[in-house]
């Protein structure tokens, strides 16, 4: 039997995870600026690469090797995870560039939008209803993308492309039963081979930024294991012991830090960039808004519920 000290301890530690994963979400930008003199697409190889490894070492350790190899016994799995693994290499690659190109801001954007997408792909695939609360706050995102593209002068195509491919990565993964975890280790999987061979390329044409790398940046591309890990495994952790409601509160923090990371490292926040994030903040805390209080409703019902 839960106890109530049990479902608080419980709810304590999903917290802490969730805030540790978004916030290490949160500060990629200073990562990557540190890197910065690594290609996108070497940077993103060096994820792959370490990222084995250092994954392979938690899933012993969270005994989820059955885990795995039921994942690479099914066929559509594997196709599932094949379509994940190139849309999560794809987001990575282009986040890189843009915190390397002074895009931080569009990045942050990005990932305000995702959730929001998420509504749009529930109405458009899955024939959800949207509430009330819901319309508004997607007439809002799509309100400051409007404003930012015919006002500002600036289509946010960075910011589209990651909440499209993070959604589209979100989708294939909602199809799949398999953990967060297991699911990842199989994707840096497939994507193994081609990054050594990417990096293998780039070694012995001297065009890997390792080549010349001192042993701090070595240090720090070796580190792209735990970064890439890491976070996922604490959201892991975090949406085993939350609601969703409490999980759509926590996931803005990763965007509103990347957004002080802009601001710290000089990015010009023009009136429409400024607009078009007011806008953005309204619509996040609607989206979440309306989820605290669909989970108010649900816990409420189970409280009442006999047994």
């Amino acid at each position: 039997m839960i106890t109530a000290k049990d479902q608080h301890s419980e709810t304590r530690d999903g917290v802490i995870a969730a805030v540790i994963a978004y916030t290490l979400w949160g500060l990629f930008p200073v990562y990557f600026k540190w890197t910065g003199q690594v290609s996108p697409a070497e940077m993103v190889a060096h994820r792959v690469v370490w990222a084995v490894p250092f994954g392979a070492i938690i899933i012993i350790a969270r005994k989820q090797l059955g885990d795995v190899r039921d994942a690479l016994a099914h066929l559509r799995t594997i196709v599932y995870l094949v379509l994940g693994a190139i849309l999560i290499a794809a987001n990575w690659l282009l986040y890189v560039w843009a915190v390397q190109n002074g895009q931080i801001f569009q990045a942050s954007l990005g990932y305000y939008i995702n959730p929001l997408m998420y509504v749009l792909v529930g109405v458009v695939v899955y024939h959800d209803h949207l509430g009330r609360l819901q319309k508004v706050a997607v007439a809002l995102a799509l309100t400051a993308v409007l404003v930012l593209t015919f006002l500002g002068g600036t289509l946010p195509w960075i910011s589209l492309v990651l909440a499209a491919s993070f959604t589209g990565y979100g989708v294939i993964r909602k199809h799949l039963a398999v953990a967060a975890m297991p699911g990842l280790f199989v994707e840096t999987l497939v994507l193994f081979l081609p990054a050594v061979a990417y990096l293998v390329y780039g070694v012995s044409a001297g065009t890997a930024a390792i080549t010349t790398a001192s042993p701090g940046l070595v240090a720090l591309l070796i580190l792209a294991g735990p970064v890439t890990v890491l976070p996922l495994l604490m959201f892991a952790i975090a949406a085993r012991r939350l609601t969703l409601s409490t999980i759509g509160f926590l996931q803005f923090i990763g965007p509103t830090l990347q957004f002080l990371m802009g601001l710290i490292y000089g990015e010009q926040l023009t009136i429409y960039y400024f607009v078009c994030f007011v806008l953005i903040w309204v619509a996040a805390f609607l989206y979440a808004w309306d989820l605290w209080s669909r989970g108010r409703t649900v816990g409420k019902a189970q409280l009442t519920r006999p047994g």
